[in-house]
């Protein structure tokens, strides 16, 4: 079979289809890319179907379907370079968003932080050391050493805006390198100094409300979700002959003071209002502020009202020897790093286990818990709920001994002496046992158990479903050399090719194979090999065999349209699984609800390179069943 050139098929689509002006959108599935035209009349379909590369074309669902199949996402990156209708990360893995608004917020953050997660944690674990090393008298707090470690443990959390940026960008389709522009903006020495004076600040006549947005999450994205809107609106209004360079230069003068007009003035009024309620409640409520400050001192890192707080606490140290705000802080830390180490001892995840380790040992040594936070229990949810819980609790027990800190440091089990000068200690220690019991107990009995996934690369599955239900069967592999086994996915009656709902399939032209009308929504893997294409939406997924079989499992008819709602998928694009991991699992009722057919059908794509390919004809399949039978 000759090579595809697929830079020149998708401009080949692009003309056949009347040019970029005739597509409204563009987007693929496992095996097409999917336009939608303003004008189908414009559209030469049988001189697209004549391409090489090129298997079918059809019109369902409103759409002119170019069936491409397993190297579509390839053809789709390569019309996002000629054309402005696709993303950068184009057929990339990134997570659909639906659920509530709060949901997808957090899925919003974890996916920006998924990219940085090693490198927190790494960052994270050095920290945790180096002041260990300090507290013990191993290494002196004033040598050059200290110094040089200490801002190679720093700079990744000072600079964080400026990392953060970068995944941002990717996310939000900007241009990278003014996203981190602006980003070193804002944490530019200068900025950072103006924070820190007391007197008024102003750019150009108007009074603006500094804050110091070094290692601050919430105010780059925000920028950089804005810049996306005013790189588009200059991209369209600019002249192309000066588009490249004043695009930024615009960009940049509009976004970096915008920002800090806005962002520095609202965070830092909610900041003031916080803490004030929160001070006025430890003169007449002490349990409750610890309850506040215990439970909602990550969330308000997160939001970057913790500046609000911070000097309240020193200026407290400075004038009465000890800080009351602080007191509560202990629970809250080792709440979320004991909710992180439940994850390790409960996931069956090996990649989620080995950053929740580290993660851990840092929270509870040095207090630093960003690793924690962002790669571990907020994409998965419930173990940052439940480590609020502890926090609520543990911090109310600690602010009612009046439990405060005598000095401005990181609350942490190496921290824990500035913690036994101020108030009743032993509730301070019992406050801080009973929060690590709380988020560690309800995560390690009621968190999600993820399900065993590949050790290929760095991502973490993003998912918050909780699947602890039994293992798969692993089932055979190969039976004897030179053929392959392809199990059935899942369980269910068999549908013979030529009566699957779906012209394409049902002709054979994506390769042989069969349907399965599935009797429950949990779908794993019919044989073993790599994830080679793992649709964003969870509907579809393409593995390859250590002997090349490729093998499509595409659960349900067009289900692509769901837009991944319904389904949750345990793998990604990259990893090795074996027969009988789980894929993925999928609300039926939601398809059947929505009007999609869910027959699910494992293919195998490659079937023309092949020596023969029989598919089990008729019956029942329980899962795990050998459903296809390949000789190379």
């Amino acid at each position: 079979m000759a090579t595809v050139d697929y830079r020149s098929l998708a401009g080949d689509i692009l003309q056949g289809v009347g040019g970029e002006k005739n597509i409204a959108s563009a987007a693929h599935c496992a095996t097409r890319l999917r336009l939608k035209l303003r004008d189908d009349s414009q559209a030469d379909q049988a001189a697209i179907e004549k391409l090489p590369g090129v298997i079918t074309v059809m019109k369902a669902g409103g759409q002119f379907q170019v069936v491409i199949g397993d190297n579509v996402p390839t053809v789709y990156a390569e019309l996002g370079k000629i054309t402005k209708l696709t993303g950068d990360d184009a057929g990339n893995d990134e997570p659909v968003q639906h659920g509530n608004l709060f949901n997808r917020f957090i899925d919003l953050i974890s996916s920006i932080f998924s990219p940085v997660i090693w490198p927190l944690a790494a960052a994270g674990l050095l920290k945790a050391f180096l002041s260990m090393a300090t507290q013990f008298g191993w290494l002196d707090p004033a040598s050059q050493t200290n110094v040089i470690l200490a801002a190679t443990a720093d700079a990744l959390f000072y600079f964080l805006p400026i990392f953060l940026a970068v995944t941002a960008a990717k996310r939000f389709k900007t241009n990278q390198f003014t996203s981190m522009a602006i980003a070193g903006a804002l944490v530019y020495p200068s900025i950072v100094a103006l924070a820190a004076q007391p007197e008024p600040v102003n750019f150009a006549g108007i009074p603006m409300v500094m804050m110091n947005y070094t290692s601050s999450v919430l105010p780059i994205i925000v920028a950089v979700w804005l810049q996306g809107y005013a790189e588009r609106f200059l991209t369209r209004v600019l002249p192309s002959a000066i588009r490249n360079f004043t695009t930024p230069l615009l960009t940049l003068l509009v976004m970096v003071p915008l920002v800090l007009l806005t962002v520095g003035p609202v965070t830092t009024f909610a900041a003031q209002g916080l803490s004030a309620g929160i001070n006025a409640a430890f003169t007449f409520a002490p349990w409750l502020a610890g309850a506040v400050m215990g439970g909602f001192w990550q969330v308000f890192v997160l939001f970057g009202l913790h500046w609000g707080l911070v000097p309240g606490m020193l200026n407290e140290i400075a004038t009465q020897g000890y800080s009351l705000l602080l007191g509560p802080l202990l629970a809250a830390v080792l709440g979320q790093a004991a909710a992180t180490l439940a994850v390790m001892f409960r996931t069956r995840n090996k990649a989620r286990r080995t950053v929740a380790g580290p993660a851990a040992l840092s929270g509870f040594l040095a207090g630093i818990t960003e690793p924690a936070i962002y790669g571990v229990n907020l994409p998965l949810k419930k173990p940052f709920y439940f480590g609020i819980a502890g926090g609520v609790v543990g911090g109310a027990i600690a602010a009612a001994g009046g439990s405060g800190a005598s000095a401005f440091v990181f609350p942490s089990l190496l921290g824990l002496p500035a913690f036994s000068q101020v108030g009743n200690f032993a509730l301070q220690l019992l406050g801080t046992g009973i929060a690590v019991a709380i988020a560690f107990g309800l995560t390690f009995f009621f968190g999600p158990r993820e399900e065993a996934a590949s050790d290929a690369g760095t991502s973490v599955p993003d998912t918050a479903a909780d699947t602890q239900g039994a293992a798969a069967p692993a089932g055979p592999v190969a039976v004897s050399t030179g053929t392959l086994v392809v199990l059935a996915p899942v369980a269910g009656p068999a549908v013979a090719l030529a009566d699957v709902q779906d012209k394409v399939f049902a002709s054979g032209a994506m390769g042989k194979g069969l349907g399965i009308i599935p009797a429950d929504g949990r779908i794993y893997a019919p044989i073993s090999g790599s994830i080679k294409a793992a649709m964003k939406t969870g509907h579809a997924f393409g593995i390859k065999s250590e002997d090349g079989v490729e093998v499509l499992v595409h659960i349900g008819i067009d289900t692509v349209q769901l837009q991944g709602r319904g389904f949750e998928s345990a793998v990604s694009r990259g990893q090795q699984v074996r027969a009988g991991d789980l894929l993925a699992v999928v609300d039926l009722d939601v398809v059947r609800e929505a009007g999609y057919d869910t027959t699910t059908l494992v293919m195998v794509t490659n079937t023309a390179q092949l020596g023969s390919v029989d598919p089990v004809t008729g019956g029942t399949f329980a899962q795990g069943d050998t459903a296809i039978t390949v000789t190379a």
